[in-house]
């Protein structure tokens, strides 16, 4: 033991006490999803607290030339029979009674309880320091090794952190009608107990209404219980807005719903309200389930496998290679649905599995934060096949179950969320999110880590070619913009069941006018052929400008592929807008077909004989009745305008403009909308933003036409010599980062991410020496050459679609089906099972490959 002292004395000014701001990585691996559970455990580094598996400890050792690590093992506990009467003294289990996470009273995240044993370890001859063994050791050592195990072990891991972020489900905000809400003086007092449903006589579930002191029964959900919707037809009928659940009333306070806010609520004046029927809160008693305990009770059981999909069947647990399970960690459903998918895609697969060793080589001193390193360990583990084992029964010591869960111990990815999400506004919290939305911020986060070398995101790359035909010169305009995803419409005035709809929905009128319990829905079934005819047909543009009339007219416009990419992801849409804009899912099936052909929508590009449209830009915006300012130009005065510059604020209506920020859309793209439908109103302005959601340029700042479009053309325009010189040392052009900096108002940080989110559009613009593109040469009369894409044959086969169930992409859960060696495979989480029926008719995403013949 003196040895080992020696040792401990000699290492102890790289022995650290972890300090508030410090990343302590104590329960996952920088490099694997080894953690203190894990055979071996887990060491941490005991200067970097970095965590290390054991088959990877020896290499950062020999890299860093540390030799203090704090070795972390863990032992599952066999769990107790019974939580609240167990003989050990241990305090029973908790059951939650808030909405919540990370709060007191709220669910808690740490389901299993584990017998730690912790012990130093010095490398390289892994020499073993126990507590008990530090007593014997000088004062220095003693208190030095003591004050870091107990800071590390004190500490807050950074996954822990991350993955019990506090969130509370029961806020809720004041309604706008309680303060002046009208009472009706109808002489209704209400007894404190024995209530009834004015309609059907049921007796819970009861809600009465605070303007009128009517009650009624709730709504019916989803299961079938709950009640018959009478109170909301009230609320329908009569427009008094809030209502109060009877039998959640206290002193404390009651469930308040808002039918036009369509919300829980709080109404700060309940009391009051309540004491206009008779009602007197001091001494109403609890009988009645708050929706917030309804919730909960969901939630408790929402991880149920017959919840899921394929339901009614017993699925066939599958393990080994690509058969890894993903944990949930908490509304990440979308983000495992897309990983495991990506990965069975060679480019994917080779870019950074093939080449485990190498990045693991190249890897920063903090492998934690770096992209490459964290993306390739997330594919090794879901293709190695090492964490896709059965997860521990936890009946453990009990009859083993006769019937398969399908649970694996899988991997917890939160390394790899915490990364991708870092400063995103979604996906860096716990709520869930769009599938979509998270696969093109992926692919765009590969785009910026692959600038040089080879770029697996470039298998799903694809040029689209768009011609607008002016109806009134028949002249025509080409343009290409590159994309990673087709949009599929869904066109669902092509059901093939329309009877069937149309008899549904009189039955669900018939229903909420009588109070009856609502009918089982009726999916319509669309074909896939009239989605893609919809998808190809002309599109009519009734505001075009044409460069050749010099005015507005109609003109048609058709979408056609100018490069078939290696992989097809096709996204039918869905998720769409209702008449009064709120977003809303369309529930329907389409026969998605197993082989797709699209070599029939390849563009032609220009046809012989076929005159294009000048290059000229339109005249800006001139509202009428409102006296336009310039901005004052380098030779105007405050005396005499007549200098000022030709560039001119457009004067855009507010009240459109603020009505489509609350919509969630960027501001510049709301002004854009404003401006080029001309004022004339929200449904004008809706539509555009509908048709250039995705624009390259769609939140790009309002450039007015034929003015600051141009480098050099703004007199007024400078921007910082020292900004530019930055993005110019990243490999871009002047005009690039010129480009960049105007449209996000010469900032750099802002314009270092323009940058890297519009590769696409720069990519067109060819880089010379000396800093400057091909098209400002003189002599250069070629072309810039397009981004770069791969073309083929257009024949596909579907390998892979991700499921969505719930009524919004903010809500719900996802899966997806893989088709591997034949087989179709359903990866819902940690569970992996031989699918007995995909539902390919129901998918969200779907992902095709090239037919090579």
């Amino acid at each position: 033991m003196a040895e080992v002292s020696e040792v401990l004395m000699s290492v102890l000014s790289t022995i650290r006490v972890p300090r508030p701001g410090d990343r302590v990585h104590k329960d996952e691996c920088a490099l694997s999803f080894s953690s203190p559970e894990s055979e071996g455990g887990l060491y941490v580094c005991m200067n970097s607290f970095l965590g290390f598996g054991s088959q990877y400890v020896d290499r950062h050792h020999t890299r860093s030339g540390q030799r203090a690590y704090l070795h972390i093992s863990r032992t599952r506990k066999a769990p107790k029979e019974d939580d609240e009467n167990s003989g050990s003294g241990d305090p029973p289990k908790k059951k939650p009674t808030r909405l919540a996470i990370g709060i007191e009273g709220g669910f808690n995240v740490e389901q299993e309880q584990y017998e730690e044993e912790v012990k130093v370890v010095l490398f390289p001859d892994r020499q073993q320091v126990t507590s008990d063994d530090l007593a014997t050791m000088p004062d220095v050592v003693r208190e030095r090794v003591s004050l870091a195990m107990a800071g590390l072990m004190s500490a807050d891991s950074v996954s822990h952190t991350l993955q019990v972020q506090q969130w509370d489900g029961e806020l809720r905000a004041e309604s706008r009608h309680a303060v002046e809400l009208k009472q009706l003086n109808n002489g209704t007092k209400i007894p404190p107990s024995g209530w009834r449903c004015e309609v059907c006589d049921l007796q819970e579930n009861l809600w009465m209404n605070l303007s009128d002191g009517r009650v009624f029964c709730g709504r019916r959900y989803f299961d079938g219980s709950g009640g018959n919707n009478h109170a909301l037809l009230h609320f329908q009928q009569t427009g008094h807005p809030l209502a109060v659940k009877l039998g959640t009333i206290t002193p404390d306070g009651a469930d308040v719903y808002s039918y036009d806010e369509d919300d829980m609520v709080l109404d700060p004046k309940l009391p009051e309200h309540l004491s206009h029927f008779g009602i007197d809160m001091m001494t109403m008693e609890k009988t009645e389930h708050t929706m917030t305990e309804l919730e909960i009770a969901v939630n408790q059981r929402v991880g149920e496998w017959e919840v899921i999909q394929e339901s009614g069947a017993t699925l066939r647990p599958l393990s080994g290679p690509g058969l890894t399970g993903m944990k949930n960690l908490g509304n990440s459903c979308y983000l495992n649905s897309v990983m495991q998918v990506l990965f069975t895609v060679p480019d994917f697969q080779s870019k950074y599995v093939s080449n485990i060793d190498k990045i693991f080589n190249e890897a920063p001193s903090d492998p934690t934060q770096d992209f490459k390193t964290q993306v390739a360990k997330l594919g090794y583990g879901l293709l190695s096949g090492e964490y896709s084992k059965p997860a521990p029964d936890p009946g453990e010591g009990s009859e083993p179950s006769s019937e398969p869960r399908g649970d694996q111990v899988g991997i917890a990815a939160r390394m790899f969320k915490a990364l991708v999400g870092r400063g995103h506004p979604e996906f860096s919290t716990n709520r869930q999110q769009d599938a979509q939305e998270f696969l093109l911020h992926f692919i765009n986060m590969v785009e910026r880590n692959c600038r040089s070398g080879v770029n697996p995101s470039e298998a799903f790359r694809f040029l689209v070619e768009e011609r607008i035909v002016c109806q009134q010169s028949q002249k025509a305009k080409y343009t290409q913009r590159v994309d990673y995803i087709l949009q599929l419409p869904v066109p669902m005035d092509q059901a093939t069941n329309t009877e069937e709809l149309q008899e549904a929905e009189r039955r669900r009128e018939e229903a909420d006018s009588s109070g009856a319990p609502p009918p089982v829905p009726v999916r319509a079934c669309i074909p896939f052929t009239a989605c893609m005819a919809a998808l190809s047909e002309p599109e009519t543009l009734t505001d075009f400008w044409s460069s050749a009339a010099q005015a507005k007219t109609t003109a048609t416009k058709t979408t056609r592929f100018a490069s078939f990419p290696d992989h097809m992801v096709i996204q039918v849409k869905k998720f769409t807008f209702g008449q009064d804009w709120v977003p809303k899912k369309l529930d329907v099936s389409i026969d998605v077909p197993d082989t797709l052909d699209l070599t029939a929508l390849r563009g032609t590009g220009q046809q012989p004989g076929e005159e294009l449209l000048p290059e000229v830009a339109p005249p800006p915006l001139m509202t009428p009745d409102v006296e336009v300012k310039g901005i004052l130009g380098s030779h105007g005065n405050e005396e005499d305008d007549s200098l000022y510059s030709p560039l001119l604020s457009p004067v855009l209506d507010d009240s459109t403009l603020s009505q489509l920020c609350e919509m969630g859309f960027p501001l510049e793209a709301c002004r854009k909308a404003v401006y080029y439908t001309g004022n004339t109103g929200i449904d004008a302005a809706m539509n555009w933003v509908m048709g250039h959601m995705d624009d390259p340029d769609f939140s790009a700042p309002l450039v007015l036409p034929g003015t600051s479009s141009a480098p050099g053309t703004t007199p007024t325009e400078s921007f910082s010599e020292e900004h530019l010189a930055t993005i110019v040392s990243m490999g871009f052009s002047r005009d690039q980062a010129t480009r960049a900096l105007r449209a996000t108002s010469n900032v750099l940080e802002r314009a270092v991410d323009w940058i890297f989110s519009h590769l696409d559009d720069l990519e067109s613009m060819e880089v010379s020496e000396g800093g400057r593109s091909a098209a400002e040469s003189e002599g250069s009369r070629e072309p810039p050459p397009g981004p770069k894409v791969r073309d083929g044959p257009g024949k596909y086969e579907l390998f892979a679609f991700i499921s969505h169930m719930g009524t919004s992409t903010m809500c719900g859960h996802y899966v997806c089906h893989i088709k591997k060696d034949q087989q179709w495979v359903i990866f819902n989480d940690q569970k992996v099972c031989a699918s007995e029926k995909p539902p390919k008719d129901l998918g969200y995403l779907y992902f095709y490959r090239r037919v090579t013949e």
